[in-house]
């Protein structure tokens, strides 16, 4: 079903508050430039629509797996999670993600990662290795979607001025070498997802 209507992205949910950090696994594009190019493109695009939170280069991810609040995740959890991470991953090799022409949803305008199985490998053998340490590993294992946002939404508004700054967009897909996953220290007090990275895990 098309989406009509833009909701905040920013509303609190559980668990969460100003100042409050939280461990995740994401692949970050920090050292991507095809994507920066292909992001430049649709921030200028979408620079004049109002309601719109763009995301610039150094805050681009694509979410794995979170892990737990800062605050209620031992020291010595987070260590041996990322020991069993770097066994897990040492045999799913580097690959490529490529981004094209961004979906509109109702909290955020977004690319779809292709293609989706081996960032899913990715995450599968995170959560293994959070299985090998956690009895429970947070979050459920099926409806994960590889994915890029290049905008969130801020308030309530329609869908149509975001549909016709995209739709004046004529850009190559960009491509981006996946080679590490990150354990990151994430915030979102800014109207914005912006972390510390914790631990860089190679995908050898």
């Amino acid at each position: 079903m098309t989406t009509t209507s833009m909701a905040d992205h920013w509303w609190w949910r559980p668990g969460w508050r100003e100042g409050r950090t939280f461990y995740t696994w994401h692949i970050t594009f920090r050292d991507a430039p095809d994507v920066h190019r292909l992001a430049d493109t649709y921030r200028h695009a979408l620079r004049d629509v109002p309601g719109l939170d763009l995301v610039p280069d150094q805050w681009l991810h694509l979410t794995m797996q979170g892990l737990g609040f800062t605050d209620e995740v031992p020291d010595k959890d987070v260590d041996t999670i990322i020991d069993a991470a770097t066994a897990h991953l040492a045999d799913i090799g580097a690959f490529d993600l490529t981004l094209h022409r961004p979906e509109v949803t109702p909290e955020a305008i977004r690319w779809e990662a292709e293609p989706g199985e081996p960032a899913a490998a990715v995450r599968n053998a995170v959560r293994t290795a959070i299985g090998d340490v956690w009895a429970q590993v947070p979050e459920r294992p099926d409806g994960f979607a590889p994915h890029v946002t290049i905008a969130y939404s801020n308030s309530d508004g329609p869908t149509h001025p975001v549909r016709k700054a995209l739709d004046t967009v004529d850009a190559a897909p960009a491509t981006a070498r996946v080679h590490a996953v990150e354990l990151i220290v994430l915030n979102r007090d800014q109207h914005m997802y912006q972390w510390e990275t914790r631990a860089r895990v190679p995908i050898a």
